[in-house]
């Protein structure tokens, strides 16, 4: 169940929380030079940022801790860790894709081990 995204915008949909049904809005890196950027030099997060292909992640020149979530092929939560700024992240062997938030943000959400995503896709950016 291989899925492929284009670089460009989404909404990121969990269910099951005690909120009910949570919609965040979603950037999407699925190109090299877009995973590469991630949140470098971003002073803030609107929602998340999903990257993929990708099983690990770094925060060196980020300037904001942040919230990372490793999802398997099935888009399913296998770890979620806060990461502050300067470090690296290990590789999780069954993860496929890596979502980024602002710390905090992804326990509001609903976002923990064992929940169930969704990405619904827009238009890609140009």
């Amino acid at each position: 169940m291989a899925r492929r995204w284009r670089d460009g915008w989404g909404t990121l949909v969990v269910e099951g929380g005690e909120r009910g049904v949570v919609r965040v809005p979603l950037e999407i890196a699925a190109s090299y030079r877009a995973r590469t950027k991630g949140l470098l030099g971003r002073e803030s997060v609107d929602g998340a940022l999903l990257l993929s292909p990708a099983n690990s992640v770094h925060t060196f020149r980020m300037r904001i801790p942040i919230d990372v979530a490793y999802l398997d092929q099935r888009l399913r939560v296998i770890a979620v860790r806060t990461m502050p700024p300067g470090r690296l992240g290990a590789p999780r062997l069954r993860a496929r894709h890596v979502l980024e938030a602002e710390a905090g943000a992804m326990a509001g959400w609903g976002v923990r081990v064992g929940a169930r995503v969704a990405i619904e896709t827009t238009a890609p950016r140009r």
